[in-house]
């Protein structure tokens, strides 16, 4: 029966692409203690997607409205992040869809109702887990339930709103640590793995072409922010960060040249040429740490690659959005684009940022310390292929603790 809810909810999902294979939990799977919340977490994520379809417009906004209190209950998520895990990663980026296309729907019905903003029934799921030797941090949030921070521009036409808010954001952050033993201390070394952020339609390219501005319509990442903090701040002795990427590079070459001929005995005739070059190398990402007390702050920023402006703090002019060559106009096709052909960003730790350590009182070995991780991601939206002068800039917010055992 679990599987039968599972498989369900996996119907609501419109970007699958041929049949579905049948959902198989591992053997033994789930444990006993927790298969009571499970079997709930499953059962209350079909009835919420169901409510959203069928359920009669007079009923349907207190069933929400109690639906989404059970699934925000503490016991609904750590019982829904062991249900994610153990359906693996291509079930639950199906089940995270489907889920997450019925509540763009349901926003989307409640803001062509009323004029002032709505609140969204869900705004984002996300869940965390420590292994040796790894963090991770996986989140998923629909964009028309982040909460805009900055727009410039004539409202969207309902063309391009629709492109804009049928896609979710999807992120994964990956930490690696190492717990070294000294003789007075111990030392915490945390770097990056891996930090991916991807902007996904919910909808096929033929739906978003007919009814939208098409799939390249949509947000790209321009900021990453993260900060990771002890909750034993006693403990902590000192942290220590890597250094920032490097300044963006410049080269400038100026060439001027005049010539002159003289042709006789037809005449005089001069000729003058003149010519300038100039060049700008930029580094579209950069990564800045920092410290505030016990608390390592690292920054990923976007920079506009043709006058190095923060993106997600800024706006094109007029003219650069009219400019069919500016850097963000084919940003998913252009040899140069600062993003993947999907339009997301990946970090990995051998190109932007070093290590962040602690060190903690030798005291607190064989034990176990809670590290806190907030994290912050702005998506910003520049027209690509549409011609429009609207922009804006949309933020998440998450929090996710989790455990390292220093042995």
């Amino acid at each position: 029966m679990l599987c039968n809810f599972i498989e369900d909810l996996l119907r609501y999902c419109s970007t699958r692409s041929g049949a579905s294979s049948s959902v198989r939990l591992p053997r033994g799977y789930p444990r006993q203690d927790r298969i009571a919340e499970t079997f709930n977490a499953a059962f209350l994520g079909l009835s919420f997607v169901v409510c959203i379809y069928e359920a009669p417009a007079d009923l349907r906004g207190a069933c929400l409205h109690s639906l989404k209190e059970q699934l925000a209950r503490p016991e609904t998520r750590e019982a829904s992040k062991t249900l994610m895990r153990q359906m693996g990663s291509g079930v639950e980026e199906r089940w995270m869809r489907s889920m997450n296309l019925a509540i763009t729907n349901w926003a989307a019905e409640m803001q062509a109702a009323r004029a002032s903003p709505v609140e969204t029934p869900s705004q984002l799921f996300s869940y965390s887990f420590s292994m040796v030797g790894l963090l991770k941090v996986q989140l998923y949030c629909p964009i028309i339930a982040m909460t805009i921070v900055k727009a410039s521009g004539p409202s969207p036409d309902d063309r391009l709103a629709f492109s804009l808010n049928y896609h979710q954001l999807e992120g994964v952050i990956q930490l690696n640590h190492r717990v070294s033993v000294h003789e007075k201390w111990i030392e915490i070394k945390v770097n990056t793995d891996n930090i991916r952020c991807d902007v996904v339609k919910l909808l096929t390219d033929t739906l978003m072409s007919e009814r939208g501005a098409g799939p390249s319509e949509k947000h790209f990442p321009s900021r990453i922010a993260l900060q990771m903090t002890p909750m034993q701040q006693a403990s902590v002795i000192s942290v220590s960060v890597g250094k920032s990427s490097e300044n963006a590079a410049r080269e400038i070459g100026v060439e001027k040249g005049i010539e002159a001929s003289f042709e006789p005995p037809t005449g005089i005739g001069l000729h003058f040429s003149a010519g300038e070059s100039y060049t700008t190398s930029l580094r579209p990402w950069k990564f800045e740490p920092s410290v505030y007390g016990n608390t390592a702050n690292l920054n990923w920023f976007l920079h506009d690659s043709e006058d190095g402006r923060e993106v997600f703090s800024s706006r094109p002019s007029k003219l650069a959005l009219l400019h069919p060559k500016a850097w963000f106009k084919n940003r998913y096709s252009n040899v140069n684009r600062p993003f993947t052909r999907q339009g997301g960003v990946i970090f990995a730790g051998d190109e932007y940022g070093e290590s962040v350590s602690w060190k903690v009182e030798k005291g607190c070995l064989g034990g176990v310390m809670e590290w806190e991780i907030k994290g912050w991601i702005w998506l910003t939206y520049w027209p690509n292929k549409h011609r429009t002068f609207y922009t804006e800039t949309k933020r998440l917010e998450f929090r996710e603790v989790l455990q390292i055992t220093l042995i």
